[in-house]
């Protein structure tokens, strides 16, 4: 095939282009970045996901006790939260802007979820909260993603 989306019409043996449905974890599990950070998505549906970081020693901001850096918390939380626009838009969505608050330390393996409130012709936007292992919230997020 030429093109991903481009299919082989057997009866008459032409091209034609068809949407095929994007394989949204596939496509993550597949991030560079978020591969050598090991940022896993874990649920992906309709305008939702969830996903999770193991920490370890290097992701720590401190040599003295394992904390994630505030790189790592960003890092999941942008990707959950695009992950969470993809499922409804069907293709990549870079990010245009993204803000975060940081609540407590991240100590332990932590996990995102997250919520689009808008998905609009050229932007959308997506709330997502990122969570330690005792279920305490460590941040809060809002992503911009390109979506148009």
């Amino acid at each position: 095939m030429s093109h991903p989306l481009e299919l082989l019409n057997t009866y008459t043996g032409r091209r034609r282009t068809e949407l095929v449905p994007m394989d949204i974890e596939g496509f993550f599990q597949n991030m560079p970045f978020a591969d050598l950070l090991g940022v896993e998505v874990t649920a992906v549906d309709d305008g939702h996901a969830e996903g999770r970081i193991e920490m370890r020693e290097e992701l720590s901001w401190s040599e003295d006790r394992v904390m994630a850096h505030g790189g790592v918390t960003f890092t999941l939380a942008d990707t959950v939260g695009g992950a969470a626009l993809v499922s409804l838009v069907d293709r990549p969505v870079p990010t245009v802007d993204m803000r975060i608050d940081y609540l407590e330390a991240g100590t332990g393996d932590l996990r995102a979820e997250a919520t689009v409130k808008r998905n609009g012709g050229d932007v959308g936007v997506v709330d997502v909260d990122v969570f330690a292992d005792d279920g305490t919230q460590v941040a809060d997020a809002r992503g911009v993603y390109k979506t148009g």
